[in-house]
């Protein structure tokens, strides 16, 4: 597909329908908006158009399927998988002007967003009202909750309340022509035709842009707990998620933490209450929530007792507020911490949870048949293990051939095992060429055809998701 390059008449056009202060074409923009969190991987754009409406986006939209302008919608830049990276050139639009909250609807227990909101932000205005939104994603303090709609993120409350797709009611989206359609209703139950609602929901921006949202909300639990169990053996503490899980209990969340991980993100958290000893090979963090503080304890003293048959060492029980969010902000800022280190490449990979053990020990031995040192962590409770590596003198897999060869045998075990390639970071650019191990080119012509549907001149986020014709 030919695009055009972004002229000066183009950016005339941008800057009578947002203003010349929200186009910009500076060096210091376009290299800032030409990363997000994904390795170390810079494509800037042409331009990048900051709207502040649905109306301005029309426009824009309209305009750039035109003249074949390509257009990358981007919310706060925090992605891991390269989808707001306009590599292909042209416009990366910008989300963050339009950051409000429309509605809280107490009655319908619903809030109306629009794609700039900060989740966290989101979570704050609802907890006020005794509601709770639960996706709560590791950079909840500063993505968007139009990128977690994209990349359908998750985060350690899926595991019990389930991810972003689970509170999407209907969104208002604006189609590569310029036209708007709202995608469903904002009622619970909706059988009325084809589900545009969840197929926007992790596209990534491939289909459309999103410039109203409409969220279902729940009662904020009560109560929570929380207890940190170290392990001596990295299998086991996988083994003791499913164990858990088949004993009857359900935590709003439980996250693995491999020791090489613990100590890393402990140096940049000074006053870590976490104790790391010699002989402990990971932490699992075990969270429980409800409205009945005793059932809770109960709860917490029958899993303590459960994983006694496991090679544990002393299980730490955070007594208050404080220690519960001391050792949250370890779990949260790992993924910092390990990249600043070295470890820049991070695969988001899902098994069954079952299979955990069986992912963890071939991570490993990949890493020492191809000499590249590897940690993990993530959701186990839904058997979502982020796996980051450190290759000597590699930065990116993205463009490595070698590395390449590499993810292709990681995602072959994590198919074998009943898995797949993302767990909600999506597939964006650094993952797409691997599409094919999980999908069959049945599978791949249809979501082509989809594609096509939405936007037949290829101008939404183009060259993201879908494989190239020469990836085997």
């Amino acid at each position: 597909m030919a695009y055009k390059l972004v002229r000066s008449e183009d950016l005339d056009f941008f800057r009578s329908v947002i203003g010349a202060e929200f186009v910009l074409v500076d060096e210091e923009s376009l290299q800032r908006y030409g990363r997000d969190e994904t390795e170390n991987l810079l494509f800037p754009p042409e331009v990048v158009l900051k709207p502040t409406d649905t109306q301005a986006i029309q426009s824009i939209l309209k305009y750039c399927n035109q003249q074949h302008i390509p257009v990358t919608a981007r919310g706060a830049g925090t992605g891991l998988s390269g989808g707001a990276l306009p590599h292909l050139g042209g416009v990366s639009l910008s989300t963050e002007r339009m950051n409000r909250i429309v509605e809280i609807d107490e009655r319908n227990l619903q809030v109306t967003v629009e794609p700039g909101v900060i989740t966290e932000v989101l979570q704050n205005a609802v907890k006020e009202k005794g509601l709770f939104y639960p996706p709560d994603p590791s950079s909840r303090g500063s993505c968007f909750i139009g990128g977690n709609i994209a990349e359908n993120s998750g985060g350690p409350k899926a595991v019990k309340y389930g991810v972003v797709k689970d509170y999407v009611l209907n969104l208002q989206v604006v189609l590569a022509s310029g036209e708007v359609i709202w995608t469903g209703a904002n009622v619970l139950k909706n059988s009325t035709g084809y589900n545009l609602t969840q197929l926007m929901v992790g596209s990534e921006g491939t289909l459309g842009i999103v410039t109203k949202i409409v969220l279902k909300l729940i009662p904020f639990p009560k109560h929570d707990l929380l207890m940190l169990v170290p392990f001596r053996n990295l299998e086991q503490a996988g083994e003791a998620v499913s164990a858990i899980f088949r004993a009857g209990f359900v935590p709003s969340a439980l996250e693995l933490m491999e020791i090489n991980a613990l100590k890393i993100v402990s140096k940049m958290v000074p006053d870590a209450i976490v104790p790391i000893t010699d002989d402990t090979a990971a932490h699992l963090i075990i969270e429980v929530d409800g409205n009945n503080l005793d059932v809770l304890m109960q709860e917490m003293e029958s899993i303590g007792a459960l994983l006694m048959q496991y090679d544990i060492g002393e299980i730490y029980f955070a007594d208050d507020a404080q220690q519960k969010a001391a050792l949250w902000k370890l779990r949260r800022r790992v993924a910092e911490a390990v990249k600043l280190v070295g470890y820049t490449i991070e695969e988001d990979t899902v098994v069954p949870r079952a299979e955990l053990p069986a992912l963890i020990r071939g991570v490993k031995e990949l890493g020492a048949e191809h000499g590249f040192e590897v940690v993990c962590y993530g959701h186990a409770g839904d058997g979502n293990l982020h796996i980051r590596i450190h290759h000597p003198g590699v930065p990116n897999s993205y463009g490595h051939a070698g590395v390449q060869t590499i993810l292709r045998d990681l995602f072959k075990l994590v198919h074998g095992l009943g898995g797949t390639i993302s767990g909600e970071h999506g597939v964006g650019l650094i993952q797409k060429d691997f599409m094919d191990i999980v999908f069959s080119p049945v599978n791949l012509d249809l979501m082509r055809s989809v594609k096509q549907a939405f936007d037949p001149n290829q101008i939404l986020n183009p060259g993201k998701i879908l494989p190239t014709a020469s990836s085997k």
